[in-house]
């Protein structure tokens, strides 16, 4: 009886453990599948928008962020384009070939080319050609396109960010995902959903400087959905979904040319620069008109490490004797070489190995004629009457040791705010200490040893000798526009925090400028068909453990009216190689002034707005 009597229990419990079990799982599935759909475990999952989203596929037509366009409005980003999407998970739509050969006659794109998109895609895209652009379609060809009703084909208008062939790449930058960013810079737009830790935001360029303006809407979405045969879901095949504002995003107008930005990108490729830049100032504004910069990256696909995304027109390196220019205008504002007085040049300076780059020496020269013809050996002795503090203060004057960009104390949310990204600011002397030890000085005054600017601040100088020596900062960006066009901050114009020249040294160094293309070492850009002044330079350097040398060319133009400042570098070239600077000038003002380009130039100047 008593084993009995345990036996019973014992089935009991396990019966009542079994009935425990089912009754628990029963709440579980109820639990998962109608209670916590929507907020499934520790981690919140959404369960109905993930089953969706197993069924769906979406393409982005317009980020939602804010474009960034050229001084007249034109695009720079955000180029809008018909395009034919494809959307793989529609498998279905390959057994409709007759109306597959329909939309590729209609495209004048391979009937292959959309079936291997449908069958091999991983996720929706427009039909590209071989250079990866998006094949554009005519407003015609989108509704024939449509009208077949081709499931998972569509032919709709799309935002390309980035165009695979477009300029100033490193100006404008790129964007990227960077969580620890927005948790540091945007806690507060973070903690209120406006921005996740996914949102992409400007890692470059503009983009970055710009990041907080740019910021926009939520993007416009196409998206599409299929049962697991890949056939659409009725009544919810295609959705749409696009937000709505007459004032955002912004716009952000920078103070680029663009038929100068595209002759300056044209000018590197022409005279073969893989690595350096061009920029064109307006000298009136120190408003930059164009910037180009090498080597060039692709903003879809980064690679870090390269560091091509680097805008090298920012970067400080050698200047070699364009930093003659500082040396020649403190001598003539203190006095220390009389117009008359003569400097002998035997080639050799007769010890620390320091030489002049013409061996057989220049003989007796003036300061005037030594800047043209870039002497060592007459500027190695004005430095040491000069001494390494006074070099110091003349560089410091002319904005050599700091960012040139245009720059504020605070903009909005932002503390110390620059438009211009990752600008280096210059210097004479190891960490901007001057010394008068006279192996360094007689170095320094030549532009070698530790004496470094950025391409900027040499093209920012020569637009202050040519506007009569006032000193400016550098404007990128004129104005933040309102989707409806109105204003919603202009950028003025400031003034560099430093003496700039006074005007008579300006007007002296403007004559010696122009006696370097007329009778110095830049002849050969005596014949362009505008008068050029400038000055050159040749830094050694060391590359990849091989002598190498930097190309410089540092001027403006007209001679007698200034306009424009330029400054080309053609970094790391072989010592053997052509002066790769003369041709890229050369071919920069011969496309700027042929004569059909000249009309277009005409109808808004360089200080226009």
């Amino acid at each position: 009886m008593k084993g009995t009597s345990i036996t019973k229990r014992r089935s009991f419990l396990i019966l009542l453990l079994v009935s425990l079990l089912f009754s628990g799982l029963i709440v579980r599935l109820w639990w998962i599948q109608i209670a916590a759909t929507h907020s499934f475990s520790p981690h919140k999952v959404d369960l109905v928008k993930a089953a969706v989203k197993q069924r769906q596929q979406a393409i982005t037509l317009n980020s939602g962020r804010g474009d960034i366009v050229d001084r007249n409005g034109t695009p720079l980003t955000g180029i809008e384009k018909r395009a034919l999407i494809i959307f793989p998970l529609a498998r279905g739509s390959v057994e409709a070939t007759d109306n597959i050969k329909q939309i590729a006659k209609i495209a004048n794109v391979s009937e292959q080319q959309i079936i291997q998109l449908i069958q091999n895609g991983k996720s929706p895209t427009p039909l590209t050609d071989h250079k990866g652009a998006i094949i554009e379609l005519t407003e015609s060809q989108m509704t024939k396109i449509n009208q077949l009703q081709v499931p998972g084909i569509l032919a709709v208008t799309m935002t390309e960010r980035y165009a695979p062939i477009s300029v100033a790449k490193h100006v404008i930058g790129y964007v990227s995902q960077n969580p620890e960013r927005i948790k540091k810079e945007y806690e507060e737009d973070w903690k209120s959903g406006k921005m996740t830790l996914e949102t992409a935001v400007g890692a470059s360029g503009i983009e970055k400087s710009f990041d907080r303006f740019l910021q926009g809407m939520e993007p416009s979405t196409l998206s599409y959905y299929v049962d697991g045969q890949g056939n659409p879901l009725r009544g919810l095949q295609t959705r749409f979904s696009e937000a709505e504002n007459s004032f955002y995003p912004l716009t952000i107008k920078t103070t680029l040319h663009l038929d100068i930005q595209q002759a300056a990108e044209e000018a590197l490729q022409q005279a073969g620069i893989e690595e350096g830049a061009i920029i064109v100032l307006d000298v009136a504004t120190s408003d930059v008109l164009a910037m180009a910069s090498r080597p060039l990256f692709d903003p879809h696909d980064v690679e870090i490490d390269k560091g091509n995304w680097q805008n090298q027109a920012v970067k400080q390196i050698a200047p070699g004797s364009v930093l003659k220019t500082v040396v020649a205008a403190a001598a003539l504002e203190d006095g220390v070489v009389s117009p008359t007085e003569e400097f002998n040049c035997s080639g050799s300076y007769g010890k620390y190995g320091f030489s002049c780059w013409k061996k057989e020496g220049h003989g007796k020269l003036t300061l005037a004629e030594a800047f043209a013809e870039s002497c060592n050996i007459t500027f190695a002795e004005v430095a040491k009457r000069l001494g390494g503090e006074r070099l110091q203060q003349q560089a410091e004057k002319m904005g050599i040791t700091m960012k040139n960009g245009w720059n504020t104390e605070q903009l909005f949310k932002m503390d110390n705010f620059s438009q211009v990204d990752g600008e280096h600011k210059g210097q004479l002397f190891a960490d901007q200490k001057p010394t008068d030890d006279e192996g360094i000085l007689i170095q320094t005054a030549i532009g070698q040893r530790d004496a470094q600017i950025t391409p900027l601040q040499a093209a920012n100088m020569m637009a202050m000798i040519a506007r009569g020596g006032e000193a400016k900062q550098v404007r990128l960006v004129s104005r933040i526009e309102y989707r409806n066009g109105s204003s919603f901050t202009d950028f003025q114009e400031n003034e560099l925090p430093v003496k700039g020249l006074d005007a008579v040294v300006s007007q002296k160094l403007r004559k010696m400028m122009g006696n370097v293309i007329q009778e110095g070492t830049a002849t050969s850009l005596k014949n362009l068909p505008i008068s050029v002044a400038g000055k050159t330079g040749t830094a050694q350097v060391t590359h990849k453990g091989e002598p190498a040398i930097h190309q410089w060319f540092a001027g403006f133009a007209p001679v007698d009216n200034p306009e424009y400042a330029i400054v080309v570098v053609a970094k790391n070239q072989s010592v053997t190689s052509p002066n790769r600077s003369f041709q890229a000038i050369s071919h920069l003002f011969s496309r700027l002034w042929k004569k059909e380009a000249q009309s277009s130039l005409q109808d808004v100047s360089p200080s226009g707005e």
